[in-house]
């Protein structure tokens, strides 16, 4: 499987069959060059623009994009997805709504994208995420979890390989941490063998295990 960072909280999954999986496609408020990347289905955790701009995904046939956003259970061609509810704050959805955090079985691998999670999943919804290879986690806080609950959320899933999402860079334009304050609460600070200096790798069931335990992407 290929794994690709867009920005934000965006990525680009690519199966060994060749089917693409595009999740939270933003539009052009964020900072991030807006995507512009072909895909057989988008799932969108939330309803906010910088989470849910299909119109950036095209169809590789030209034909209607298959779109999920719900929680349940998806299938296309080799991939499974599971949707889970959740919250985008600690307030079961008062102040901003529902979550859903995908889980999309792929190759082999359970990767795990947060969307905008706004709290620690309760036993419950862990039950339901399952088994974790791969976390897509967002760390900045203010709208989502910040650095300390991130760390809870990876002591909870126990997943193989954490990547950082949804965080402060230099062209992101929303009031958010900048991703050093989780390094430092999951005790990374100074590792350089973290930052892999690019936007896309592949990831497989042979080669998970030489990946450190936090994978900092390239967003272009």
């Amino acid at each position: 499987m290929k794994l690709k960072w867009l920005g934000h909280s965006c990525f680009l999954l690519t199966s060994d069959a060749g089917t693409k999986i595009i999740i939270d496609p933003f539009d052009d408020q964020t900072g991030y060059p807006v995507p512009d990347e072909e895909a057989d289905m988008v799932l969108t955790s939330h309803d906010d623009s910088d989470h849910n701009y299909i119109k950036a995904v095209r169809n590789p046939k030209g034909g209607k994009l298959q779109h999920v956003k719900d929680p349940g259970r998806y299938s296309l061609k080799d991939v499974t997805i599971t949707g889970v509810s959740t919250y985008h704050d600690q307030i079961e959805g008062r102040r901003r709504g529902l979550n859903v955090v995908f889980v999309i079985d792929i190759d082999g691998l359970r990767v795990c994208h947060c969307g905008d999670l706004g709290h620690v999943p309760d036993s419950r919804q862990a039950a339901e995420i399952g088994r974790t290879d791969i976390l897509l986690l967002p760390v900045g806080g203010t709208y989502t979890v910040d650095a300390k609950e991130a760390c809870q959320v990876i002591s909870l899933l126990k997943p193989s390989v954490t990547i950082p999402m949804h965080y402060w860079t230099p062209v992101q334009c929303f009031d958010l941490d900048g991703v050093d304050k989780f390094l430092a609460e999951a005790g990374l600070t100074g590792r350089t063998d973290i930052y892999v200096r690019r936007q896309e790798i592949e990831i497989t069931r042979d080669n998970i295990k030489t990946f450190p335990e936090v994978i900092m992407l390239e967003y272009e």
